[in-house]
């Protein structure tokens, strides 16, 4: 499925459920030592004058934090701490009347003591996203159900940005986008649904949050290349570029061409690369004047040594294609089949075969004819070549195809070129014969030396 076409990431919680073998661990939490909580009343069951008090004091209960290390401790505590945050999540959701003035205090304080805290180290110091499981969240029991009333809490019809904007500042917005390297995918499944919800309530944190995951991204490209939630943030940034209003701000252009572009160059693309390419894509429909320095950016960083990078990029190199102005199509011709034509003569069958595959695209394909008269240059010697030489049959039916396409599109082109190729080949073999005849007598001048001598 092309990036372009996926549905909305927002619309989904992760599928993906922890196996009993996996790695668990606790973040550090500042954990109450010794405290034992009791079942307060419920609150569908107290009098109504009584409920909000009753709500104040639940949501205190429930900024105790627990030490989830050992299975063995404090679980009454915990148990009653769960069932009251199921409690409080059915209550905000089904009841009116409930975000008065003075809980939001309360309330973000309570989300604040469960989720904003500093991650434990990995267990592995060279944990691979691809190879390694990932170190699951111990105290997940609690801190799912603290996410998700934090959710119900900011999508609800009685929610008031203008209250709750006194304690969302950019300080909570700085932690919890630090909980981004989370190992715990759950955990970064919720956390991209909530910085959305955050986003879009909140105007005046919207280029504080644009900024610090420029931040995280420049850290992840030329210092760390560790980050375990660029997927995610990717994600959130697609929902964001979508809602840009144009003409597009310098700001968000400079984004694309010093942060998105130089993301395709870390070795962990394969693990986000097709929400990398949703956001290329987004800036292009949104700005067409944007294709050319997108794919010069993309050619600057091809890759040249990993065939499976390279079959990603030619992928997205078709997407941004799919949108690309025909008024600015000449301005790539002669990069872009340049690296097509190094692409075709890979190897590797699958880089050839994706590069071809460009000609089953209809769009493309009509681009192409358009200019066929510059194009074809470019690419039929490397084509030419290929259909001679190349290992595999797959790919020397593609060429055919493509070259009897070009075939039709101009004739009298194709066997000026055909000719063209015909002369170089010949001139080649006569000057590699004349090589030869050259070493062959430099050998017999050395041999007549040596008898002389």
């Amino acid at each position: 499925m092309s990036a372009t076409k996926r549905v909305d990431p927002f619309l989904r919680k992760s599928s993906r459920l922890p196996s009993k073998n996996r790695k668990q661990h606790s973040s550090s939490f500042l954990i109450q030592k010794c405290v034992e909580i009791e079942p307060l009343a419920g609150l569908k069951d107290a009098p109504t004058e009584k409920r909000e008090e009753l709500f104040l004091q639940k949501l205190q209960q429930c900024s105790i934090i627990f030490d989830f290390s050992d299975a063995m401790v404090d679980v009454k505590s915990k148990e009653v701490k769960r069932a009251c945050l199921n409690e409080l999540i059915e209550y905000i959701t089904s009841e009116k009347g409930v975000l008065m003035e003075r809980v939001y205090p309360e309330i973000i304080q309570m989300v604040a003591n469960n989720l904003l805290r500093c991650l434990s180290p990995s267990d592995n110091p060279d944990f691979d996203p691809e190879e390694d499981e990932p170190t699951l969240e111990l105290a997940w029991p609690h801190i799912q159900l603290v996410y998700e009333f934090f959710l119900r809490f900011l999508e609800s019809p009685e929610f008031s940005h203008q209250i709750a904007k006194k304690y969302i500042d950019q300080k909570f917005v700085l932690q919890l986008l630090e909980l981004f390297d989370s190992e715990d995918p759950r955990e970064r499944d919720f956390l991209k649904t909530t910085l959305h919800r955050v986003y879009g309530k909140f105007l005046g944190l919207r280029a504080y949050i644009r900024k610090h995951i420029n931040n995280m991204f420049l850290r992840y490209i030329y210092e760390t290349e560790k980050l375990n939630g660029v997927s995610e943030l990717l994600e959130i940034l697609g929902s964001i570029i979508n809602g840009f209003a144009l003409p597009l701000k310098v700001e968000h252009k400079t984004f694309l061409q010093r942060v998105l572009i130089p993301l395709h160059k870390a070795r962990g693309l394969n693990l986000y690369h097709s929400q990398l390419a949703y956001c290329v894509v987004q800036f292009v429909e949104k700005d067409s004047t944007l294709a050319e320095p997108v794919l010069l950016g993309l050619f600057k960083f091809w890759p040249k040594v990993n065939s499976s990078k390279e079959v990603m990029f030619l992928s997205e190199v078709e997407e941004v294609l799919d949108v690309i102005d025909p008024a600015l199509f000449p301005k790539v011709i002669s990069p872009l089949f340049g690296q097509i034509s190094k692409c075709v003569t890979s190897a590797h069958f699958q880089v050839a075969e994706r590069a071809l595959c460009l000609w089953n695209n209809e769009y493309i394909l009509s681009l192409i004819e358009e200019h066929c008269t510059s194009i074809m240059p470019i690419m039929f010697n490397s084509l030419y070549r290929i259909s001679r030489e190349h290992w595999n049959q797959s790919i020397v039916a593609l060429v055919y195809n493509v070259l009897k396409t070009f075939m039709e599109m101009n004739q009298e082109l194709f066997d000026e070129l055909g000719a063209s190729y015909k002369g170089y080949c010949d001139g080649k073999v006569q000057a590699d014969e004349k090589r030869e005849q050259l070493w062959q007598w430099l050998d017999r001048l050395s041999l007549e030396k040596k008898a002389v001598n």
